[in-house]
């Protein structure tokens, strides 16, 4: 379980950069363009979780 650890505040600290400049964003297809790199950056993470919860 460790190497979810370990990537947690990388992946923290994307997703804060992720979400300013989602606040930041002049338009909605550049909104809509960083909420798919939100969910995509999300995924990675879900499956890092449940692979650790396997391997318990």
């Amino acid at each position: 379980m460790a190497s979810s650890t370990d990537s947690s505040p990388a992946i923290d600290d994307e997703v804060r950069q992720l979400y300013e400049r989602y606040q930041a964003a002049e338009s909605d297809a550049e909104r809509r363009e960083i909420a798919l790199e939100m969910g995509k950056l999300d995924g990675h993470r879900h499956a890092e979780i449940y692979a650790a919860l396997e391997n318990e």
